[in-house]
């Protein structure tokens, strides 16, 4: 049996546990990605914009949106195959991912899980289509991390809800057709599915932000937002909009593997190119290590990812697995990020090359969809058997 030869893209061979058919979605991603989003995503990113419906019908036309979801015009595909598509979508920028993540994992997961046949029919199509937008309101301005002291509030009026409040840093809002809202009601925690076009529903644009650039980012104001009785999920309590992130923080996991593999290609690529004192960077020690570290953190990144996505498939993914993942992997790929941006000196801080604009984006990656010490607690309570959360 001959050795294969050695793949700086692949040196651990992570290519070889993989199937035909998820190496086939990978690549049709990243086909997409390179020919849609990266000649214009720097454009996008420096700009502050993101042409929000046009990218929407593009990816669901590739099939991308809610592809993990059965039925109602989702692909049905398989939880690795859903993270290889995030990994792709994060090497291109992390606003794709996350305009995706929120799409199928946050507001489709959550009607595709927890609502009526009524609500699946009349959103999931279109939304799979990428014809709708959808965004998920929890996080409020006072309650990210502590999501049970929400203020928004919902109450009853004949047969009517009436929602109240506000929430923040909420992606696509602006641009959304539907909206999944958390409220605190009389009987615990709720989600309700409300047309964006309500009277009283309000989405100004977060503007001025220095990550996540080619994303749109909103509030969410309710002022008596009236919405019918069968508007409301058929879930209670804080289980409800936690097995939703659950989905997305799968899905970082992968995706921000993705913006390493970028810096670090990026940073391999410049270094061979690159001479000082009379020959290429890369043949520097210092450099060489720099490389090396990378690559070793990137192949345990991948690995790891891969393993939880085996899970996820066989049905024994644990929450608390999925936040070794989201921990580890979002830190080691900022770090990638910077490291690579010492290779590159001062064209690491250039829009030319891609490598600050994946390290601004982790710095939001990084809290969201759960802080590292949020993530660090869950691990501990699981480690320990104590909970730290308070007090």
């Amino acid at each position: 049996m001959t050795t294969p030869p050695f793949d700086p893209a692949d040196p651990i061979g992570i290519d070889d546990l993989l199937t035909d058919d998820e190496k086939a979605i990978r690549d049709a991603v990243r086909t997409r990605c390179e020919a849609v989003i990266a000649p214009n995503i720097a454009e996008w990113f420096e700009s502050g914009r993101l042409p929000v419906s046009e990218i929407a019908k593009e990816f669901g036309e590739l099939g991308v949106l809610g592809m993990h979801l059965t039925g109602y015009g989702c692909a049905g595909l398989s939880a690795v195959d859903y993270g290889l598509a995030c990994l792709e979508l994060e090497a291109a920028d992390s606003g794709l991912r996350s305009l995706v993540s929120v799409q199928g994992s946050l507001a489709m997961y959550a009607i595709w899980r927890f609502g009526s046949e009524e609500q699946k029919e009349r959103w999931l199509p279109s939304m799979a289509s990428g014809d709708a937008i959808g965004c998920f309101g929890l996080t409020e301005p006072d309650h990210g991390s502590d999501p049970a002291g929400m203020r928004t509030r919902a109450r009853r009026d004949g047969t009517d809800w009436v929602l109240d409040g506000r929430k923040m840093w909420i992606t696509n809002g602006s641009v959304s057709d539907v909206a999944v809202v958390w409220a605190g009601t009389e009987d615990g925690i709720r989600g309700f599915v409300v047309p964006t076009n309500t009277p009283g529903f309000e989405a100004p644009e977060i503007t001025r932000k220095l990550s996540l650039r080619a994303s749109v980012t909103s509030e969410l104001v309710l002022n008596d937002v009236r919405v019918p009785a069968d508007a409301a999920l058929d879930v209670r309590g804080l289980k409800g909009p936690l097995s939703c992130l659950n989905e997305a923080r799968y899905g970082i996991v992968w995706g921000s593997m993705g913006a390493g593999r970028s810096a670090f290609e990026t940073a391999l690529a410049y270094a061979t190119a690159r001479e000082q004192f009379g020959k290429p960077i890369a043949a520097f020690q210092l450099t060489q290590q720099k490389l090396a570290d990378m690559a070793v953190e990137l192949a345990k990144g991948q690995l790891l990812a891969l393993h939880l996505g085996r899970r996820k498939d066989a049905g024994s993914l644990r929450p608390e697995q999925v936040s070794v993942g989201k921990l580890n992997n979002v830190r080691e790929a900022l770090e990638i990020c910077r490291t690579a941006r010492t290779i590159l000196g001062a064209n690491g801080i250039s829009l030319e090359y891609p490598v600050i604009r994946h390290a601004a984006n982790l710095e939001s990656v990084l809290t969201y969809e759960g802080t590292v010490e949020m993530h660090t607690l869950v691990l501990g309570q699981a480690l320990t058997g104590h909970s730290a959360f308070r007090g």
